[in-house]
């Protein structure tokens, strides 16, 4: 009698360390499938445009990506083709550039020159018009316009607001 009762104890015993090694084992595999902090903290990246400076680059961070932006002057603007401003955030009054600032040849950062109002791949010699439009070869197309959605004079980046959508519709955004 006394051995059954040893069993009976052992037996609850194991059971209750396997339950909670079972236990322990799914926690573990729900944090593997969790996105990571640092993905989480990169899905909208807020950025206010009302102190960018006209022909200055700024160059922000998103989901690991450089994003330029450009505050484009009225001369630049004045000089642009109908798909040029096509692809234009206009906030206020103003103009801008938004892209992911990667040459679409193969993924280098092409450099600003302010004096020439293009962007030059020091890779491959691809060259980028002031609204990313590949005018150089080798780039097969355009740099990417980013999901934004403009909050006042604030872009939100990684949101798709109405003037996305708008700039999707039109052909603008593959």
């Amino acid at each position: 009698m006394a051995d059954s009762s040893r069993r009976d104890f052992m037996g609850k015993v194991f059971g209750g360390w396997a339950a909670l090694g079972g236990l322990g084992a799914l926690y573990a595999a729900k944090k593997t499938w969790d996105p990571l902090p640092s993905v989480k903290a990169a899905g909208f990246t807020k950025v206010d445009l009302s102190a960018a400076e006209p022909n200055v680059l700024n160059v922000e961070k998103w989901r690991g990506k450089p994003i330029f932006i450009l505050k484009k002057t009225p001369e630049m603007v004045a000089k642009q083709s109908e798909e040029e401003t096509a692809r234009d955030v206009v906030v206020g009054k103003d103009h801008f550039l938004v892209c992911i600032g990667l040459c679409t040849h193969l993924g280098c950062i092409p450099a600003y020159r302010p004096d020439r109002h293009d962007f030059k791949c020091a890779c491959h010699g691809g060259e980028f018009d002031v609204s990313g439009i590949n005018t150089l070869p080798p780039p097969p197309s355009p740099m990417v316009i980013p999901p934004f959605k403009i909050e006042g004079t604030t872009i939100v980046l990684g949101e798709e607001g109405p003037e996305y959508k708008k700039m999707k519709e039109a052909g603008v955004i593959a």
